[in-house]
């Protein structure tokens, strides 16, 4: 049987939209207050192998961003099923699992735990990821004495230098000042270069994924409307644009 990286198998995921905050509340506890079902992804299949790259395309609100957070686990499909074989890096909800009154020392032991890495793996990536985070003395102090750059900027640091078995990027990704994002992109090449990766990238451009990805979703309405090589994806997705 092939193993694969990751299994989509028929996943749809629905949320519950309300016309106010305080309907949202009132429906946890009584039945019969009125919400708007929109499925945010609907019937999804696919296979990635291990190694493989695939790119992920769609406009606003397709489901681009609901399907990588089932994927990382920051939320979980309403049906079907989602197989993940290996250690997830995902660039997109970089401040999850950090705790404010820990220090940016303790939250990297803290969020690598929650990644499922031994103490000992931790304390040989330690000195890398504090010195890309370029945090200096701060990174003893409490996260909550943080400005939203910096958390962000640890936040990358730790996912990206974590040695990912899988790698989820969103193109949108915006850390730190110009200098330290164009360092997050090389950090990111350097990962995505190496044969065993997997990785998945949502973008909006086609064109900045052409030097890695070989393949291409394209999602709309939160259905699966292609799955292809690169070029034909991209190809999908601009005539989607224009319609």
């Amino acid at each position: 049987m092939e193993e694969y990286a990751i299994q989509f198998k028929n996943v749809t995921k629905e949320y519950k939209l309300y016309k106010s905050d305080k309907r949202r509340f009132l429906g946890i506890f009584f039945k019969g207050i009125k919400y708007k079902l929109v499925k945010a992804n609907d019937n999804v299949s696919f296979d990635i192998k291990p190694g493989e790259a695939l790119m992920i395309l769609g406009r606003n609100g397709a489901g681009k961003s609901t399907l990588l957070k089932m994927i990382t686990g920051v939320v979980f499909p309403t049906s079907g099923e989602i197989v993940v074989n290996g250690r997830v890096s995902a660039l997109l909800e970089l401040t999850t699992g950090f705790d404010p009154e820990f220090t940016g020392r303790e939250n990297i032991y803290l969020k690598g735990q929650l990644m499922g890495l031994e103490d000992e793996h931790i304390r040989r990536l330690e000195p890398n990821i504090i010195e890309f985070a370029e945090l200096g003395d701060y990174i003893d102090q409490p996260v909550r004495t943080y400005s939203s750059g910096m958390v962000a900027r640890l936040g990358f640091s730790i996912n990206a230098n974590i040695d990912p078995e899988i790698l989820v990027i969103d193109e949108a990704l915006s850390v730190g000042d110009k200098q330290f994002r164009e360092k997050c992109q090389k950090k990111i090449d350097e990962i995505v270069e190496r044969n065993h990766v997997t990785v998945l990238y949502v973008t909006h451009s086609p064109e900045s994924a052409s030097n890695f990805c070989s393949r291409g979703i394209v999602l709309d309405a939160g259905k699966v409307v292609f799955d292809g090589p690169y070029k034909e994806a991209s190809e999908a997705y601009d005539k989607l644009l224009k319609v």
